[in-house]
């Protein structure tokens, strides 16, 4: 029994406390597990937790990016560096919001696009039917791991007034903008377009009030043209990517389930919808979570493409970092940006991770949590 005291030649000890050999052997396994991981935490710390703690002081101090940010020459400032960003009325919150604003629309217009077509594009490599599976997985993928230079060079090309896109759009008589160098946005086109109002001369209604250094007029614009080649060109590189992970999700799906469903009377679309959909839960919140994270984060084709331009219409909170810390020598502002935009980031998945959660599996969990709590105080009492 446990507790009970047993003899042996070495003498007496608890039946059920661990031998010494046992506690031996238990701590060599714990040094063993240490040496591996050492390597990955110092790497971890040294690149990944210190740049952080860096770029977090840089964003309270007034280090000018010359010598060390923790030199005693460098002050202490709180949040003078996110003020200007804020509450400042400003050219700062000004470029701060024009950059929220076109990475929201931009982020709308992506993520569900690409998501669709990688889920498109998987449940059509997944037919048994389709000869050639391998060359369509490779082909809807090689995007994917392309250098988005390069990629961004050619789409240059492609959407110049002259390029592919606009003589393709001149054969059926549409006369193509020119696509990067277009500030216009998409909404106000399209409400002119309509008759809604003359985006020449905007409502006051929508010009007259201002939002953070915008006016409403500017928040409802829509992504602009340029922006919107950008999304193209985005969409058609990330949906190989994700396309994997709802492909590696749908051949985890049993064809027993399905054909079940179906002789139970349930259409293909049936089965799509009650069958194939709810297995591809997780993988779906993988994709938008990922989307959402990498739209926000988008620095490189604008970067490359329009440089913030035209009208500053594809300037993002990343690229604006970039532009305060290294080209305007505004570290701590741009050290600023990164981390509101971090806690945006934070903020958004959260958001989405409750409203794509299994409410089921949700309900259960907090079904057992009230027994357990049910439980502890019965034994108290």
């Amino acid at each position: 029994m446990s507790g009970a005291a047993v003899t042996t030649e070495r003498g007496t000890r608890h039946a059920g406390s661990p031998r010494g050999g046992d506690r031996g052997e238990s701590a060599r396994r714990s040094l063993a597990g240490w040496v591996f991981i050492t390597p990955m935490v110092v790497v971890l710390g040294l690149f990944l937790v210190l740049p952080i703690v860096m770029a977090l002081w840089v964003s309270v101090s007034d280090w000018s990016g010359k010598g060390s940010p923790f030199s005693s020459q460098v002050g202490y400032v709180g949040l003078d560096n996110y003020k200007p960003l804020l509450t400042q009325e400003g050219l700062s919150r000004q470029d701060f919001m024009l950059s929220l604003r076109n990475t929201f629309y931009y982020v709308v217009g992506v993520v569900p696009l690409q998501t669709v077509l990688a889920l498109g594009l998987a449940v059509i490599v997944n037919q048994k039917f389709l000869k050639g599976k391998t060359f369509f997985r490779t082909a809807f993928y090689f995007p994917s791991v392309v250098s988005s230079v390069a990629i961004s060079l050619v789409f240059i090309f492609l959407f110049t007034g002259t390029g592919a896109i606009n003589q393709a759009l001149s054969a059926v008589g549409i006369d193509g903008p020119v696509w990067f160098s277009d500030s216009r946005g998409l909404v106000h086109l399209i409400g002119n377009g309509l008759g809604l109002w003359n985006a020449d001369s905007p409502p006051g209604a929508l010009a007259d009030h201002d939002v953070m250094g915008l006016s409403l007029w500017d928040w409802l614009a829509g992504p602009s043209v340029a922006m919107s080649a950008i999304m193209i060109q985005v969409i058609w590189t990330t949906a190989g990517t994700f396309m994997l992970l709802f492909l590696a999700s749908l051949q985890d799906l049993s064809t027993e389930v399905q054909e079940a469903a179906m002789v139970d009377g349930a259409t293909k679309w049936g089965v799509f919808r009650n069958v194939t959909l709810p297995h591809l839960r997780p993988a779906l919140l993988l994709v938008v979570t990922l989307g959402v994270i990498g739209t926000w984060q988008v620095f490189d084709q604008m970067y490359i493409i329009t440089k913030g331009g035209p009208s500053k219409t594809t300037l993002t909170p990343a690229y604006l970092s970039y532009q305060a810390a290294l080209e305007q020598n505004h570290w701590g502002q741009g050290a600023a940006i990164a981390f509101l935009l971090f806690a945006l980031i934070i903020v958004l998945t959260s958001l989405q991770r409750y409203f794509l959660r299994d409410r089921d599996e949700a309900a259960e969990k907090k079904a057992r949590r009230a027994q357990r709590r049910t439980a502890r105080k019965g034994a108290s009492a």
